[in-house]
């Protein structure tokens, strides 16, 4: 599957979704489950190509602000979120996390406490594969991800106002005067 078509899919499935990541990923099985099992195991391939080419430590600073701490594993559920939001937010995102302050809900999240997860998207092309033929889609083999050797210190105040300014000035206590 290219670039375009795995976007344009997402957002087909965004279409009337109002931002709903669940109805999101229903619309999506819907759609992949339409369409030849070929085109099914090739949107996996490229949602994992996709989530190795977003494997960076500044975007996962931006998670880890934003939803109050970040595990690996929640650093993926948080990019898979990323992902429902469209290609111009996450490619956005990805060049520029702290661009992430722009975004409605993650504004109100800094009011709120909401955080920002889909990992069912892993499964996505899985239970459409399964839809589609009633059998479990064949093991493949997935997009490396990257080494990771500039981590900062993301529970750093000062590290933070510095690495992501504007989420650091909506997720971050201002400094004691």
């Amino acid at each position: 599957m290219r670039t375009d078509e795995f976007w344009a899919l997402i957002d087909e499935a965004r279409t009337g979704a109002d931002g709903d990541s669940g109805a999101i990923m229903e619309r999506l099985v819907a759609l992949l489950a339409a369409r030849d099992v070929t085109e099914i195991e090739g949107f996996d391939q490229h949602l994992w190509r996709v989530l190795a080419a977003s494997y960076r430590a500044d975007l996962w600073g931006a998670a880890y602000l934003i939803n109050g701490g970040c595990s690996d594993d929640g650093f993926e559920y948080f990019r898979c979120w990323l992902l429902l939001q469209g290609r111009a937010t996450f490619a956005q995102a990805v060049k520029d996390p702290d661009s992430l302050a722009g975004l409605p809900a993650i504004r109100q999240a800094a009011v709120t406490g909401a955080e920002f997860e889909a990992g069912e998207v892993l499964h996505l092309a899985r239970n459409a594969y399964r839809k589609a033929t009633a059998s479990e889609m064949p093991e493949q083999e997935h997009a490396a991800y990257p080494k990771l050797d500039e981590f900062w210190d993301f529970d750093d105040e000062e590290s933070a106002r510095r690495q992501l300014p504007r989420l650091a000035a909506l997720f971050v206590e201002p400094p004691a005067e």
